[in-house]
């Protein structure tokens, strides 16, 4: 979370990159490489975006009143079926909003996508990249329609998200 993107980029070459303990141990096993490939750009977009969902996560679990799990505990419930019965309900909507937000991060990572898939029209090119690319050529009026595109969605995700949340009754903080 702290970590510039470019900086989580360049490390996650390291470790993807050809010569880099996963990138070289999936070429030569399996022929896979992941720099430059679609994946490496979910990659990217997930390590980026990982640290909002274990905060948003965390913070829900924890937000779980313990006397609750106690007592389906002394009910005679197990481990396992105190967190699907009680734990994980109770902090389900912390989760999703988790999801949201890292979704959210997600689709507009670009200085590790930029570093470990590169910008490749049709193959790793996202919105953030396309951006970039069509500012820096001049392009103001696809940037600016890409930029509407995103401002857009993303207001639509966080309006549906909010719209959940008050039709499911929870209160946020």
């Amino acid at each position: 979370m702290i970590l510039p993107p470019s900086i989580v980029g360049y490390l996650l070459l390291l470790v993807f990159g050809r010569r880099g303990p996963v990138g070289a141990f999936l070429l030569d096993t399996f022929g896979i490489q992941i720099v430059f490939t679609w994946i490496a750009c979910v990659i990217a977009a997930t390590v980026v975006a990982l640290p909002l969902m274990y905060q948003s996560a965390k913070g829900a679990f924890q937000s779980v009143d313990e006397s609750y799990e106690l007592a389906a505990r002394t009910l005679g419930s197990g481990p396992f079926k105190v967190f699907c019965t009680v734990t994980f309900p109770l902090s389900w909507p912390g989760v999703i909003s988790g999801i949201v937000l890292t979704f959210a991060r997600a689709i507009g990572e670009f200085g590790a996508t930029l570093m470990l898939a590169g910008n490749i029209p049709g193959e790793t090119q996202t919105i953030p990249t396309s951006i970039y690319y069509d500012v820096v050529a001049g392009r103001d009026e696809d940037a600016m329609t890409l930029v509407f595109v995103m401002v857009g969605f993303s207001f639509a995700l966080i309006f549906g998200l909010n719209f959940w949340l008050k039709k499911k009754n929870y209160k946020g903080n």
